[in-house]
Order: C-alpha cells, then sequence, then structure tokens
C-alpha cells in the first residue's frame, strides 16, 4: 500500500503543509511545521489507521522554523521516529540554541511562543543527516535526497520513487491553491538569507529531472504542471537577481531597499494578474503580504552582502 495524505497544518488555510507518506506498514512524516501543528498530524496518522509507533522518520527539507520548529515534539510523540535531515539542519536541530536565540530576538519571546511553540534539542541518536543523493528505505520503498539551494543552503527536496512524487520543500516554490482559480501562480520564496539566483536555477533543474509526475510543495499542496510552474518560478528568479543587482550597484540602506523591493514585488504581481487575468484583490494581496516582505528583506540581503563582502 502507498499512499499520501496533505495535512493542512497552520492557522491559515491552506498555507502550509506537511504530508504524510505511508508505505506498508511504515509510515514517515514530511515536513514538521511547529509543536502546534503536531495534534493535527497525529489525528491524521489515527485517520489513516496508523499508530504514532509505526512513524519510521520525520523528514524535513530545511531548518526554517515553519519546516522544521515542530520536529523536537513531533519526535516525543513517534517514539521510533528517526529525524531525517541536511547536515546542517540536523546540527540545528540537535543544538536549536541559535535558533530559538535568533527567531527569539525578531519576535520577543511571547510571539514566538505563539508562533512556533516550543523546540527543544533533538537527542543525536535520534537523528540522521543525508549527503547529496543519498537514500532511505520506508516500506520497500525507496526515496532519494536532492540538496537544493537557493532558497536556503540547507536545504533538500526528496524523490519518492514509487510515487513518482517530489517532496519540494521551498525550493519549487509558492503555490497558495486561493490563487489558483483562474490560472496557476507560481512565486519564489528569496526570504532571508539564502537567495542564490544561480543556484535556485540548479534546483528547479534538479526537481526536472528527476523526472516526477507531481511536485509536492510545503506552501502548498502537489501539482501535476511541473513544467509550468518551473517555467514561471525561472521567470521570478531572474527578475529577482536584477533586483539584487541594480540595489547592490547602489547605496541605500537595507532598510530602504526592503521597503523599495516590496513595492516592486506587488507592483510586479499586480501587473502579472493583470496581464494574464488572475483577478487578484485585497484578500490576494493580504494572503502574500508575509512573502512579499520577507522576498523583499531576502533580497536586500542579498545586496548588502554583495556590496559588502566578508
Amino acid at each position: 500500500m502507498h499512499a499520501r495524505v496533505t495535512i493542512d497544518s497552520d492557522v491559515r488555510p491552506r498555507f502550509t503543509a506537511t504530508y504524510l507518506r505511508i508505505a506498508g506498514d511504515e509510515c514517515a512524516f514530511v515536513e514538521a511545521h511547529t509543536s502546534h501543528a503536531t495534534p493535527r498530524m497525529l489525528e491524521a496518522l489515527r485517520a489513516n489507521g496508523k499508530r504514532p509507533e509505526d512513524v519510521r522518520y520525520v523528514v524535513v527539507t530545511h531548518a526554517h522554523l515553519d519546516h522544521a520548529a515542530g520536529a523536537s515534539a513531533l519526535l516525543r510523540a513517534c517514539p521510533n521516529a528517526t529525524l531525517l535531515a541536511h547536515p546542517r539542519t540536523a546540527k540545528n536541530l540537535i543544538d536549536p540554541a541559535k535558533l530559538v536565540k535568533s527567531a527569539t530576538a525578531v519576535y520577543g519571546e511571547a510571539r514566538f511562543a505563539e508562533l512556533y511553540g516550543t523546540i527543544e534539542p533533538i537527542p543525536a541518536e535520534r537523528v540522521r543527516a543525508l549527503e547529496d543523493q543519498e537514500t532511505f528505505e520506508l516500506g520497500g520503498a525507496t526515496f532519494r535526497v536532492l540538496h537544493t539551494f537557493g532558497h536556503a543552503y540547507h536545504h533538500f527536496a526528496v524523490h519518492d520513487v514509487a510515487m513518482e512524487t517530489v517532496f519540494t520543500g521551498d525550493t519549487f516554490g509558492l503555490v497558495y491553491p486561493d490563487l489558483q482559480a483562474r490560472g496557476r501562480f507560481a512565486l519564489p520564496s528569496t526570504s532571508p538569507t539564502g537567495f542564490d539566483a544561480v543556484e535556485a536555477h540548479k534546483s528547479i533543474d534538479r526537481v526536472l529531472a528527476t523526472g516526477a509526475k507531481t511536485a509536492c510543495l510545503t506552501h502548498y499542496d502537489g501539482y501535476a504542471d511541473v513544467d509550468v510552474i518551473a517555467g514561471q518560478l525561472r521567470a521570478w528568479v531572474d527578475r529577482a537577481e536584477a533586483w539584487v543587482a541594480e540595489a547592490a550597484r547602489g547605496d541605500e540602506s537595507v532598510e530602504a531597499i526592503t521597503k523599495r523591493l516590496a513595492v516592486a514585488w506587488r507592483k510586479a504581481i499586480e501587473d502579472e494578474s493583470a496581464r494574464r487575468g488572475l483577478g487578484f484583490d485585497a484578500a490576494a494581496f493580504d494572503l502574500l503580504a508575509l512573502d512579499i516582505e520577507l522576498n523583499a528583506q531576502g533580497l536586500a540581503f542579498v545586496a548588502e552582502a554583495r556590496r559588502n563582502p566578508s
């Protein structure tokens, strides 16, 4: 038996997915979101006739907190599970002090707890770091890890051979269901601090090279028109790189670049909506508001780093 279940794991509907992958008597979770999502994930497990003891793996594509913050809570609930992660992600989840400190500095303790819950260290013996092209088995099915950078330098995607699927994390963009009514709309995530246009293109290539029929995005769900999504992402990545190059030649502050590029992102999306008749309204831009801000911050960070290489 092979099955994949999409779990709507965020407070905002159809914004962040985690996945339950069932293979025979074993199962795995792909992505962990935050500890607030753990009850939903365990309920999906029960609804599909499985127990926490049946979970062999918890797989996280990278260490960003909307993907990995719930890993420690999920492992506590699933006593036989092993965490699978990129080596850099594995290190940060075994000792999450830096992740917690930096996020708490941004949000404050109360807001951090509200957003991400509790993040505890994961025992090293319950963590397996996976190198590029390494494989793991689940219920007789083979999964291959592909290191995919451009969004983050600690990111991998997972090729699910049996189901002809790739779990892409954030390396294959954002495709929110509420924005798809009048045509496909995919947007890359260039959030701080790992945007790299060259690597982003390589990562898109790697996803396509698997020949998988479906891309399962963390934001949000599975899509079969992988070539269409890839083409849109490439165009946006090139546009983002042009914005970075322009900003790197100037002398604006990071704050000024962020503000200007947030306006540029919104204007470009408005133009795309008008050109293609996508009909984006105020609700659409409310949905995209956080991503627009984070994308602008990410590009400003890269521009500043190019001006002042360490």
